[in-house]
């Protein structure tokens, strides 16, 4: 249901499709050594230049447990939410680079809709300059939104620096230091498989709250006001990277 939804809104938006179809089936094997299958959804707006910035959130979530279910409000329908609008945007303003919006799947497996996309990807490897994820982008108190990847690629941090003015957040940046285990979220979310190719990301997401993880991370425990301050934020950050990244790179 998840897939058809934002499949209708791809093509309500007037993204293209890669192969005739938004969809883009692959295999995996999960803990327990079974073949399953994934579906990412993929779509672009092409821009003034052949290079590609893939801007991604995963789509998936824990399901059920018995009678409990795992609604993933914060993890992630914020970010496959703010995809959605940040696509509208650009189809309405041609962006430089081609952009490709992809709500990617089993994430919650071990990040294997964005490997399997690295390995076999829709256009060149080598077109692919950067690649923004947003994995939690919701659910914060304190006004904070973390920004990580600038660490190996200072450039980035440089372009999208005061971008946060008059949205109400603060963009952070950290967690992104080598050696220094679960404080760098480099292989946290569908960055990883990018940042093993050595393809520069930024990766938009907020700290552990209460309801991670949790059947309480619903509509309900979103902040609001945090939710479209960053999401304002992380459009005013997409559109910089978009006009200077190539430049900078």
């Amino acid at each position: 249901m998840a897939a058809d939804f934002i499949v209708k809104r791809f093509s309500e938006i007037g993204l293209s499709s890669y192969q005739d179809s938004f969809k883009h089936s692959f295999t995996f094997k999960n803990r327990a050594d079974e073949t399953k299958t994934g579906t990412n959804l993929i779509g672009y707006v092409k821009g003034k230049s052949d290079k590609a910035i893939v801007i991604s959130a995963h789509y998936d979530h824990l399901g059920t447990n018995g009678s409990q279910i795992y609604f993933g409000a914060d993890d992630n329908a914020s970010g496959v939410g703010a995809m959605l609008a940040f696509a509208e945007y650009f189809h309405k303003h041609r962006p430089h680079h081609t952009l490709l919006f992809i709500a990617f799947d089993a994430e919650e497996s071990g990040l294997r809709g964005a490997a399997a996309f690295v390995k076999a990807p829709a256009v060149n490897k080598e077109r692919i300059v950067l690649n923004i994820n947003m994995d939690m982008i919701a659910h914060n108190d304190t006004g904070e939104l973390y920004a990580s990847g600038t660490f190996k690629n200072p450039a980035l941090r440089t372009i999208i620096e005061g971008e946060d003015k008059n949205t109400g957040i603060k963009i952070l940046f950290g967690h992104d230091l080598p050696d220094t285990g679960k404080e760098d979220w480099t292989m946290q979310s569908d960055q990883g498989p990018f940042a093993k190719e050595n393809i520069p990301f930024i990766y938009f997401g907020v700290e552990d709250h209460k309801d991670y993880h949790k059947p309480t991370d619903t509509f309900e425990n979103i902040n609001q006001d945090f939710y479209y301050g960053a999401s304002t934020a992380i459009l005013k950050s997409i559109i910089k990277l978009n006009k200077d990244w190539g430049r900078a790179k």
